[in-house]
């Protein structure tokens, strides 16, 4: 008994998730961060702010993006004034992500802008868009899942998992990221 091998070219896993034109684009994007962004020196962000805006991230001045903070599309990336991406960060943005104004996001912080349909056999890409609110702080080894939108200054703990918004001026924690207790709202320069 025989039996036949799959058609390799009709595999719905083999098919690749983005066109060639995007993976071209990544490429470049990835072999100028290794030369020109990876190995300068950390009080050059200006430097680094002039090298995403070249590759098309909306950023208003000044932000302080790290050496080794990774953007997988700086196309896809708006970070208002006075936001910080810290060091190790790492945002995986197929959907757009907005950072808000003052936002922080801390060392190794990971902002997930996409998953995959796991009720489906091929597992399909899903992407959703991400927004950190104004004076928000996504802590140490935090995550923030696709989809999820996080309020004016409400804080996500080290190391937590955001899987649904967070409601502004509460501190979240946990995994699943639960409320924790509310935070007392701080003048702001716009108030």
């Amino acid at each position: 008994m025989t039996h036949a091998l799959p058609n390799i070219e009709a595999d719905p896993y083999k098919r690749p998730a983005f066109s060639p034109a995007n993976r071209l684009r990544r490429a470049s994007w990835q072999a100028l961060w290794l030369l020109v962004v990876r190995w300068s020196p950390t009080p050059l962000f200006g430097w680094r702010q002039r090298v995403f805006s070249l590759m098309g991230a909306r950023l208003a001045s000044p932000v302080h993006i790290y050496p080794c903070t990774r953007v997988w599309a700086p196309w896809n990336l708006r970070v208002d004034a006075m936001a910080t991406l810290g060091r190790d960060v790492e945002i995986y943005n197929p959907a757009p992500i907005h950072v808000g104004h003052h936002c922080i996001v801390s060392q190794g912080a990971y902002l997930c802008g996409a998953s995959h349909d796991y009720n489906d056999a091929t597992f399909p890409l899903i992407a959703k868009p991400i927004a950190l609110g104004p004076y928000s702080w996504i802590c140490a080894r935090a995550i923030v899942l696709p989809g999820v939108k996080v309020g004016e200054g409400a804080v996500l703990a080290a190391g937590s998992v955001a899987t649904k918004d967070l409601n502004p001026w509460t501190v979240y924690g946990g995994n699943p990221a639960r409320a924790l207790k509310a935070r007392t709202p701080q003048p702001t320069p716009e108030s």
